[in-house]
Order: C-alpha cells, then sequence, then structure tokens
C-alpha cells in the first residue's frame, strides 16, 4: 500500500507542522493514525494516509452510511429519523444563498442520492458525482438517479453551475487545491460553493480528543477549523460569505464518539455533551461540531 506523508501543510505549504495526537479507525482496520497540525493557517491533517489507490479497501463496511444507506443500529436509525428535516433545511439554504428557487445544482460525493433527489423533487436541475459503485447503484435503485463516477469533475465545462455542494466531502479529497480551483471555475457568476466539513475547534471535538467520531481516520484527511477553510478559499480566488451551524451533528458525533471512547453507547451523556456543544455555538457559531460554509467569488 502506498503511503503519502507530508513535509509541509497541504492547505497552506508551511513547513511549521507538528504531531498532536493519535486516532483509531474505530470503523474497519482499528489501526492508529498520526493527526498533524499547522502552526499557520491551523489545518489539521492526518500524516501517513493511504493514497487515492488504496484508499477505498478503508470504506468497505456497512455501517459507513453514506455508501450503505443502512438503518441498522441505534444512532444509523436516529440518523435517518432526522434526515428528513435535514434535506429540508439544505434546500432551504440553497435557495437563500443563491437567491433561486431553482437552478442548476452538482452535488459531489453524492452518495446514495438522498439530498439530490429531494432538490431534484423541488425542481432543480441536478447532477451528482459519487466514486463509489455501490453507492451509485443504490442511488439508481432508491431515486432513479444516475450519478457519475467522481472522475467526471474535471471534465466538466466552466461556468455550468448555480449552486455546488459538498456535505462531509472536502475532507476525503486527496487533490485539494486542484479541486477546489475547478470548483470555482465550474461555478456561474454569482453561483455558491456550499461546503460542510466537521469543525476540529468544536466543544465536542475537545470533549472527546482521540475518540471524536468525526476525525474518522483515515478517510478524514483533513481535520478543518474555519480558520483553515478561509485560508484555503482566498488561496484560490474565493471567500466565505456566512457560516451555519449543523445542529444535529453534535448529538450524532457524540453518540458515535461514546461508543468509541467506552466501547458502548451512553445516549443520555452523548445527549448532554451534544447540546452543551450546541449551546456553545449559540454564543460562538464557530464552536459548532460541523460548520457549512457559504463561499463565493472574490469576482462577485
Amino acid at each position: 500500500m502506498a503511503l503519502i506523508t507530508y513535509t509541509a501543510c497541504p492547505c497552506c505549504g508551511s513547513s511549521k507542522i507538528k504531531e498532536v495526537l493519535k486516532a483509531e479507525d474505530f470503523t474497519v482496520s482499528h489501526e492508529k493514525f498520526a493527526i498533524w497540525e499547522c502552526a499557520d493557517c491551523t489545518l489539521r491533517f492526518t500524516q501517513d494516509i493511504p493514497d487515492a489507490a488504496s484508499v477505498g479497501a478503508y470504506y468497505k463496511s456497512e455501517n459507513y452510511i453514506s455508501h450503505s444507506d443502512t438503518k441498522e443500529g441505534l444512532v444509523n436509525g436516529l440518523y435517518h429519523k432526522v434526515r428528513q428535516r435535514t434535506l429540508k433545511g439544505k434546500h432551504t439554504l440553497v435557495q437563500k444563498v443563491t437567491g433561486l428557487k431553482t437552478g442548476k445544482l452538482l452535488d459531489l460525493g453524492a452518495g446514495t442520492g438522498a439530498f439530490l433527489n429531494f432538490m431534484h423533487t423541488n425542481q432543480w436541475d441536478v447532477m451528482g458525482l459519487e466514486p463509489d459503485d455501490v453507492a451509485r447503484g443504490k442511488a439508481k435503485e432508491l431515486y432513479n438517479l444516475d450519478l457519475r463516477s467522481a472522475d467526471q469533475l474535471f471534465k466538466l465545462p466552466p461556468g455550468s453551475f448555480h449552486a455546488i455542494t459538498m456535505w462531509h466531502v472536502l475532507e476525503h479529497v486527496h487533490e485539494l487545491h486542484p479541486y477546489i480551483e475547478q470548483l470555482h471555475k465550474l461555478l456561474k457568476k454569482n453561483g455558491k460553493l456550499i461546503i460542510a466539513v466537521p469543525n476540529y475547534t468544536s466543544y465536542d471535538a475537545s470533549a472527546y480528543k482521540e475518540f471524536w467520531a468525526a476525525y474518522d481516520v483515515p478517510r478524514h484527511l483533513y481535520h478543518f477549523s474555519p480558520a483553515s477553510i478561509k485560508k484555503l478559499v482566498s488561496l484560490h480566488g474565493m471567500k466565505v460569505e456566512s457560516e451555519h451551524a449543523m445542529w444535529f451533528d453534535s448529538f450524532y458525533i457524540s453518540m458515535l464518539s461514546e461508543q468509541y471512547k467506552n466501547g458502548k453507547g451512553n445516549l443520555p451523556k452523548a445527549f448532554i455533551n451534544g447540546l452543551l456543544s450546541n449551546t456553545k455555538t449559540s454564543m460562538n457559531k464557530e464552536k459548532c461540531s460541523s460548520l457549512v460554509y457559504v463561499i463565493s467569488g472574490i469576482e462577485n
């Protein structure tokens, strides 16, 4: 297996990087991976990661819900129960930030297609890219969606989309800078790039430390802070217009983190930690477990 070892920050290129913790892959391999941090842009990243040709083996689990759509277990069951509400929220956000009731939308890492299907039923012209062939098959089975493989991204014509969405996808992308550069090119004038990622500066991340489920090594290659997202997009001629909290994520991640830390779920404690995280978020949005960043070109 080929591994990637960083000698400089994959976001800003700084050499001021050091190891800050080790985290376990609780989903597939139970291997431990080092997480490093950049002193300049504050990005954290997983060190010695499998390269793009090798990482697929770490996604082979029925517990990987974005690919399997499984409802097995308490945590996954609760995820499905709240998903309809979160889909409505995402639809509302896309309409609000674009100022459009309908338009052309690209969803990257579309999984089994639930979000794309919701947008399609609300009159949006949608396209989805998904690297996993099993997930693409599930999207066809569930919603009759024909998702394209992820390698089609760089073949799409510039200026094609009013909105491009990435719901917990950017942290999985090996070619970080070429990817962001291409997304900028694909936006129409006044188009919006909407990126949701976990936030390691959140309360629940600090509470669970190496057991924080959103580290999800080695599938999560990067662990973003608000500052590192702003730095990343600025390097490609874009800016963060607004940030939005993902309120449910703190509960979902806390439930998984309790399982990882104690070997079993502790729903009351997870609920308390999720509530504490959201309480702190109400005072400072940048403490939320996951954040949605609305991004546009500086030229807009």
